[in-house]
């Protein structure tokens, strides 16, 4: 059975998993889950993964969810190259390092600045307040100068000369904002020019690719039905408002 891999590029982790298998040469089974529209609360999905989020796999008989879990076990099952998760164990260490940070550290607050400026307006059919808006934005430039000074600091990647899944996972979540209007590069000379590295390791083809879907969201956001994510509503309450 190939390796299944269920997907929304319009997720960040799911960015970083797809742009790691394709990078990798991975043959994998695309299978789109919308979640958006709510699809990964069916009940076909709930069998792939119980956490009831993307991205998730399933090889064979064996199913794993979390992106940072999924691209290790890719790593280690095809042997990808060494720099991307390094053996060496400081720049492993570092690698690390910015994985455990980047959850709470820069995806909370790209995540909610896309959200503020993007679908919340669009699901509850209101404007956010704007000193919400302005509180969002402080915290994200705080985490972009954070990655900017102590994680890319004189280097050209986040764990020294070479691209590591740090890289990979930070750029997905760096390009997030971006797709709401947010020009989060502007005025930062040292995360441009990572992020032109990141791109060029990559291949701009497929960098493209990947983040194609978010940099068109404003106009996919005002063609959407609000209706059919009427779901996030609670979230949205909690979280947000």
């Amino acid at each position: 059975m190939a390796l299944e891999m269920y997907l929304d590029l319009f997720s960040q982790p799911c960015r970083s998993v797809y742009i790691f298998a394709k990078k990798n040469n991975i043959s994998f089974d695309f299978r789109k889950v919308s979640l958006l529209e709510g699809e990964q609360y069916g009940e076909e999905f709930g069998k792939i993964n119980m956490i009831r989020k993307a991205p998730a796999i399933r090889d064979g008989d064996f199913c794993l969810a979390e992106s940072i879990a999924i691209m290790k076990y890719l790593a280690e099952k095809y042997q990808t190259s060494d720099h991307w998760y390094p053996a060496d164990l400081q720049k492993r260490a570092r690698v690390n390092e910015y994985l455990s940070w980047q959850h709470m550290g820069i995806r909370m607050h790209g995540s909610k600045l896309f959200w503020l400026r993007l679908l919340i307006p669009k699901i509850m059919g209101v404007e956010v307040p704007k000193d919400k808006m302005d509180g969002a934005l402080e915290d994200l430039e705080g985490s972009l100068k954070l990655i900017e000074e102590k994680f890319i600091g004189d280097k050209p990647f986040i764990a020294g000369e070479q691209i590591s899944l740090a890289d990979l996972v930070a750029i997905v979540e760096i390009m997030q904002p971006v797709g709401s209007g947010l020009d989060v590069f502007e005025g930062r000379l040292k995360l441009s020019a990572w992020r032109d590295r990141v791109q060029a390791e990559i291949g701009k083809e497929l960098f493209d690719e990947a983040h194609q879907g978010i940099l068109a969201s404003q106009e996919m956001v005002k063609n959407m039905d609000s209706s059919k994510m009427q779901v996030f509503k609670p979230k949205i309450l909690r979280f947000f408002l």
